[in-house]
């Protein structure tokens, strides 16, 4: 079973994030969005002596139409406390001057 109860569907791993998949093509479609992609992969701390690169993968990412560049990641309120997400999350802002966006 999965560590926060998600139930994967539709390929994504929540009910929730395959909604939200749903509704950005839909977006992208009629143009509100554009260059739209899913699991987009993100080096926070570089491979040093010894240890592996650390990485911060994405639900979404993709481009407003005034070319405002989104990372998004659907989050329930019990799993944008997750002590490992807040930690991605910050070094998301502090390597790349991004923000996620939680949904």
């Amino acid at each position: 079973m999965p560590k926060f109860h998600n139930i994967k569907s539709g390929g994504y791993d929540s009910r929730k994030e395959h909604r939200r998949a749903e509704e950005l093509k839909m977006y992208q479609k009629v143009g509100a969005i554009s260059r739209l992609e899913a699991q987009k992969r993100f080096q926070i701390i570089p491979k040093q002596d010894g240890e592996r690169a650390a990485h911060y993968t994405a639900d979404f990412v993709y481009y407003e139409c005034d070319g405002t560049y989104v990372v998004e990641d659907c989050k329930s309120p019990i799993t944008r406390k997750e002590p490992a997400y807040v930690l991605r999350r910050k070094l998301m802002l502090l390597t790349h001057g991004i923000r996620i966006k939680e949904t």
